[in-house]
């Protein structure tokens, strides 16, 4: 009767030591200690408390990292790949008997699974294998398993809350840079629309920030002075360049400067901005209003369509040179130049527009876009024609790139 009263009392005590350790540990959790301090909680309750003498942590963010070690050493834990060794067990499993002769120092692998998929693999080894009696790792196993699997998933949580402030700070930067961009580009409000011209334009990012850029100057009374451009890739890095591209290319665009040598000034601080890793496509042309001459420079871009509505002509304005930043050097420059004699229109755009993904893949073409231009309706119009049928503002699947457009009315 002594002994099974001592029995009962010892008994009660360790489920006493357990409801009091998992209360402590749910408490510590709730108030936000770190992760590094909820592993050493963890360690001390099993090496000082119950006694397992080997303590290995593998988890899973990104790859495989050891989060923990005690007991062990670092032969031991270089012996060990998660992915040979470990990945194949989806339950308790006793490694004494393990192919592997390194795991044979451990007693049980405690897999941590969240969603059916491993997160972490604890391993946990006896203080004292010649030691009389039940093992601890046998006696508080599925205590350990609790405990770990607390543990895990509150680390976890810390790890994914991180991710999310991450993300949050990392919006609202994008917001911000995205607004800052936007103030880059001329607002349709202050576009010409007179008896002259109509300057029609729109603006697309494909992520908050793009690598687009479009810009219409005013030279003196009687020219003026536009262009659209590309950066490769998108994104961030896209936009700073493009940023500093603009501030150089407002610098330079003046009445008096030949587009030739802007051409030449502006890849040569593209080189120095970019050291060859991205590069800009440009078409840049002046116009006067007087004479009706076009004046114009395409730097690799996609040729712009011009189409007189009069004469139902329309032609691609190709002549210029190869990107900025692609070449130190530009080999040749060609500048091209039309007299606008009739009622005309001009649709420039960035590849965006007419490069599609589709079940085939990736496909280019303007035969729809030449389709929609070929009218006598104003270029504004025409604009509003193609962003409806491309189900752009829709978030038509089919586009990943940012979208620009500047059209131009001509009237004579």
């Amino acid at each position: 009767m002594e002994l099974s009263s001592k029995a009962s009392i010892n008994r009660l005590k360790l489920s006493t030591f357990k409801l009091d350790t998992l209360l402590t540990i749910t408490q510590a959790i709730n108030a936000n200690l770190s992760t590094d301090e909820l592993l050493k909680r963890y360690e001390i309750i099993l090496r000082e408390d119950l006694n397992i003498g080997k303590i290995l942590i593998f988890k899973y963010d990104k790859e495989w990292n050891l989060i923990l070690s005690s007991g062990c050493s670092n032969e031991i834990i270089k012996r060990i790949d998660v992915e040979k060794d470990l990945l194949e067990h989806e339950e308790i499993s006793f490694i004494t008997a393990s192919p592997n002769p390194t795991l044979r120092v451990f007693d049980n692998v405690i897999p941590v699974r969240n969603n059916k998929i491993p997160i972490a693999f604890v391993l946990i080894g006896d203080i004292d294998e010649e030691k009389e009696g039940v093992s601890p790792t046998i006696k508080h196993l599925h205590f350990i398993q609790t405990l770990s699997n607390i543990i895990i998933v509150a680390i976890e949580n810390i790890r994914l809350y991180g991710e999310s402030l991450k993300q949050e700070a990392l919006k609202k930067e994008l917001e911000l840079a995205s607004k800052m961009q936007s103030m880059l580009i001329p607002d349709r409000s202050i576009l010409p629309h007179n008896e002259k011209i109509l300057v029609s334009t729109f603006y697309h990012p494909h992520f908050e920030v793009g690598g687009d850029y479009y810009d219409f100057i005013k030279l003196n009374e009687d020219e003026a002075g536009f262009c659209i451009a590309d950066v490769s890739g998108k994104g961030i890095s896209a936009a700073l360049l493009m940023s500093n591209f603009q501030a150089n290319l407002r610098a330079l665009f003046t009445v008096d400067m030949p587009l030739q040598e802007i051409i030449k000034k502006l890849n040569e601080r593209v080189m120095a901005s970019a050291k060859g890793e991205k590069f800009i496509t440009l078409f840049i042309a002046k116009y006067n209003y007087k004479t009706g001459i076009l004046e114009y420079v395409n730097a690799g871009h996609n040729p712009p369509i011009f189409y007189n509505i009069v004469k139902k002509e329309m032609v691609f304005l190709r002549e210029g040179c190869v990107g900025m930043g692609m070449l130190d050097e530009i080999p040749t420059l060609i500048s091209g130049s039309l007299r606008v004699t009739d009622k005309s229109k001009l649709f420039c755009y960035t590849d965006g527009l007419v490069e599609l993904v589709d079940e085939t893949g990736v496909s280019f073409g303007t035969k729809q876009i030449e389709k929609d231009l070929a009218n006598p309706k104003d270029i504004d119009e025409n604009i509003n024609t193609i962003i409806k049928k491309q189900k752009i503002l829709e978030g038509s699947t089919a586009i990943f790139d940012d979208i620009s457009i500047i059209g131009i009315q001509f009237y004579m």
